[in-house]
């Protein structure tokens, strides 16, 4: 049985140069301000308010850090999960956004300890083209070592026929709901797999 066990904040940083030294795996966690991404580390972790969500959409400008413990069938593994700033929302001066893009781009390109990006994207909004741009942007930069798994988030927004179209039309993405919790443990296994390249089977 597989289950992250402990999770904690451990430190902020506004770019790369501020950041822990890269000593463990991460997965860096991406996606629009709104889509749900304190609400699903938080569903990921099963910690209620590991994540602060910011009432104002866009507005966390900081890499946050958090250390977390899988435990398969009793042993463990350690990582780290890197929440990156929401995009998409932020308003803000351009020559503000323009240096919080480029911190962002960065740490995304220079950092070495990435070994998974995790898209997240709302269901209800497949194809936004920023979505599309980010996804694309990922794939040009990513090394041999690095992956990127896209999650949809607010599945319990869909009915069947929504969701069956959303598989077809990404038949590798995972779909999940934070409100329900659905999806999570799915995600948990996936995110297992491609971090540390292995399979937890029930022992």
């Amino acid at each position: 049985m597989l289950r992250i066990t402990e999770a904690s904040f451990i430190t902020s940083a506004a770019n790369i140069s501020q950041a822990l030294p890269e000593d463990l795996s991460e997965i860096a966690v991406i996606g629009r301000s709104n889509v749900g991404k304190s609400s699903f580390i938080n569903s990921l972790t099963n910690r209620k308010n590991l994540a602060k969500s910011s009432s104002t959409p866009g507005k966390t400008r900081l890499i946050n850090f958090f250390a977390i413990t899988f435990d398969c069938n009793g042993e463990k593994y350690q990582a780290r999960l890197v929440d990156l700033p929401g995009f998409g929302y932020a308003k803000v001066s351009k020559s503000e956004k323009y240096a919080w893009q480029k911190s962002l781009s960065e740490f995304i390109t220079k950092r070495s300890a990435i070994r998974l990006f995790i898209l997240l994207q709302d269901a209800r909004h497949p194809d936004m083209q920023i979505d599309t741009e980010v996804k694309a942007y990922l794939e040009s930069i990513k090394r041999a070592d690095q992956e990127i798994l896209v999650i949809f988030t607010k599945g319990d927004k869909l009915n069947q026929k929504g969701k069956s179209a959303l598989k077809k039309a990404s038949p590798d993405a995972l779909l999940v709901s934070n409100l329900k919790k659905s999806g999570i443990e799915k995600a948990t296994g996936k995110i297992f797999e491609k971090l540390f390249m292995k399979r937890c089977e029930d022992g």
